[in-house]
């Protein structure tokens, strides 16, 4: 996949996967390269500039595989950018639809 797509649309991945539940980052990493070839070194700039921005906060949660996992929580503000981010990448998909169809023309 071409990555101008993967980098613009990673943070509302992110986003989308907190919102079902916590997670710690290397999880995000799995549960996005399940669809999107990714690598670690993508993400943890993300999560940190996420987190400056204020679209969650970070617990740390004791792991029976080592030591505790950093785990990533959504706040209000992650939700309502998640929402509107949805919103927008639908409206965007449908228009580029429209055009590969070549649909455009005829509104």
């Amino acid at each position: 996949m071409n990555i101008q797509f993967k980098k613009g649309v990673l943070e509302l991945c992110v986003l989308a996967l907190l919102a079902q539940q916590d997670r710690y980052g290397y999880e995000l990493v799995n549960e996005i390269s399940k669809n999107i070839s990714i690598s670690e070194g993508t993400i943890y700039p993300l999560l940190k500039r996420l987190k400056d921005d204020g679209f969650f906060t970070t617990y740390l949660q004791e792991s029976q595989e080592g030591p505790p996992r950093k785990y990533y929580q959504l706040t209000e503000l992650g939700r309502e950018t998640k929402t509107t981010l949805s919103q927008e990448w639908f409206t965007f998909v449908e228009g580029v639809n429209k055009i590969i169809e070549g649909g455009a023309e005829n509104e």
